[in-house]
């Protein structure tokens, strides 16, 4: 199966505004609605309606466009990251609900938790061409890469598996069973394990890609959920939904150093470039949380629309 799907023209978009530089963007999956939050004054500036269930979201490899998946109504948009503007919309994507570029910039991959199945898209230049849809049950959930671009991993979450996929030719490579509800997936940093928040559970487990086993639980807190690296190279957040808390795991070590109370289901999180902070959306609350690290405590809070899911600002710390 193979199908163009226009020019996506990731460079084609505005300058970036630098007095919007401080704009946050949060899906609010239950409302099919996005809130831009004023970073510095911790305000909704703006509310407006988008497709259904956006759940996820990235901006593209040169930084030009944020990317909304819309699960329900089957289609991406592309934003100004800056300002929060919806600059076009791209339709028939079928069941975006988690996606990810390859380090090398040339696959683009979509998990499809509704229905089912993965999608590998060929990323070049101003396109997106589906080169090959999998059928992987059941609920396709996070995904992640290793360092060479050559494999995505991608997390189960009511067969509880990870699978590997070969990029190259579109291949399922492996399934292997690990623990209930595998949902975030993350590789360390030195490329030698696969880090999985268990909703269903606990911990973290630990996996080692290459020979397929796995080698370690991290005893987090119930419902480990979803990863974001503070951009210190070395430490790793993942959200605990049902415990709310976040927990920061040392991700060499591959141990926890503490936890953070974080009321609300939380869930996805976003850092400021200077470390300090935590943004985070409260999934059960309509509301995102202001966390600050040193204190290990909520600061502020911003209400927002029901069940807010993804969560973004251009002037964050490194995704590393």
């Amino acid at each position: 199966m193979r199908r163009a799907i226009g020019a996506l023209a990731f460079g084609a978009f505005a300058a970036a505004q630098p007095a919007l530089a401080q704009v946050v963007v949060v899906l609010n999956s239950g409302d099919a609605t996005i809130s831009l939050i004023d970073q510095a004054t911790r305000k909704e500036i703006r509310r407006y309606e988008v497709g259904k269930e956006p759940h996820h979201l990235m901006a593209t490899p040169d930084g030009q466009a944020l990317i909304v998946a819309n699960a329900t109504s089957n289609d991406l948009m592309f934003l100004d990251p800056r300002s929060g503007e919806v600059k076009r919309r791209v339709h028939n994507i079928p069941d975006p609900y988690q996606l990810g570029f390859s380090p090398d910039k040339k696959w683009f991959v979509v998990a499809g938790n509704r229905l089912n199945r993965v999608d590998v898209y060929a990323a070049s230049g101003q396109d997106l061409r589906i080169v090959k849809s999998l059928p992987l049950a059941k609920t396709p959930s996070h995904v992640t890469f290793s360092a060479d671009s050559q494999n995505a991993f991608v997390t189960l979450q009511d067969s509880d598996e990870v699978v590997a996929i070969r990029l190259a030719d579109q291949s399922v490579l492996w399934k292997i069973k690990v623990g209930a509800m595998p949902a975030g997936i993350w590789m360390t940093p030195d490329d030698k394990h696969l880090l999985v928040g268990m909703t269903g559970a606990d911990y973290v487990e630990v996996i080692d890609w290459r020979t397929q086993k796995s080698v370690k639980r991290i005893p987090t807190a119930r419902g480990a959920h979803n990863f974001r690296p503070l951009g210190d190279g070395r430490h790793l957040l993942v959200s605990n939904r049902v415990d709310n808390s976040i927990s920061v795991l040392d991700q060499f070590a591959l141990e926890k150093k503490y936890d953070i109370p974080v009321p609300g289901g939380p869930d996805c999180m976003e850092v400021t470039a200077d470390g300090k902070l935590i943004w985070v959306t409260q999934r059960w609350i309509k509301q995102v949380a202001i966390v600050d690290i040193a204190q290990r405590k909520v600061v502020g809070t911003v209400p927002v629309g029901r069940s807010p899911h993804g969560i973004f600002f251009v002037n964050s710390a490194p995704w590393k």
